[in-house]
């Protein structure tokens, strides 16, 4: 049953990443603020990685509790490394990305985890 429930939130967050990705896109070829739409996009992008490796992360270290087995650690290093990429690639690149929006846009999955587990036991609790 919990198992169920954690594919769910899995399933949920990404599809609402995505959907802000678009969303993104859509502001980035339609609005005169190419740069910070870029910005929040490139953020974002690498954003969903981060989160795509934290559940991988999580669900090899809930299999490694029920076998009795270590696991290293749950990616920390590696999204770590991938915000440094984002902020270096943005400051190389200033004309298209707005260094501060690449910072906001990797935030975003935070917010997306926040908002998301908000609705959820809302939901749950009436």
């Amino acid at each position: 049953m919990q198992d169920e429930i954690y594919k769910k939130m899995i399933n949920r967050q990404r599809k609402w990443m995505l959907y802000f990705i678009s969303v993104l896109v859509l502001g980035a070829g339609f609005t005169p603020y190419t740069t910070v739409f870029l910005g929040l996009l490139l953020g974002s992008v690498l954003s969903f990685f981060n989160l795509w490796v934290l559940q991988k992360k999580i669900n090899k270290f809930g299999q490694a509790v029920i076998e009795g087995k270590r696991i290293l650690g749950i990616g920390t290093v590696t999204r770590l490394t991938v915000a440094v990429l984002a902020v270096v690639t943005a400051l190389r690149f200033d004309d298209y990305f707005h260094v501060i929006s690449v910072i906001i846009g990797l935030m975003t999955t935070y917010i997306v985890i926040m908002i998301d587990f908000s609705i959820f036991e809302t939901k749950t609790n009436t």
